[in-house]
């Protein structure tokens, strides 16, 4: 949880945990809206369903977002 709240003190909000194809394709959109992204590996303290990111870690990140300066 501590990496969390790092990133939101430095304006980052977190959107939700995903894998791929759809990581790639939720980050460029939050991109072509004007988003800066960062893509961060999960944090298995902080989400609530841990089944399938548990079996698979390596495969999903959470998408962080904050408006570009």
């Amino acid at each position: 949880m501590i990496r969390e709240q790092e990133l939101n003190k430095q304006g980052w909000e977190k959107r939700f945990t995903i894998d791929e194809p759809r990581l790639s394709e939720m980050a460029d959109q939050y991109k072509e809206l004007g988003f800066e992204v960062l893509l961060e590996p999960v944090d298995t303290s902080s989400e609530e369903c841990m089944t399938c990111i548990a079996a698979f870690h390596d495969r999903y990140r959470t998408i962080y977002t904050r408006p570009k300066e």
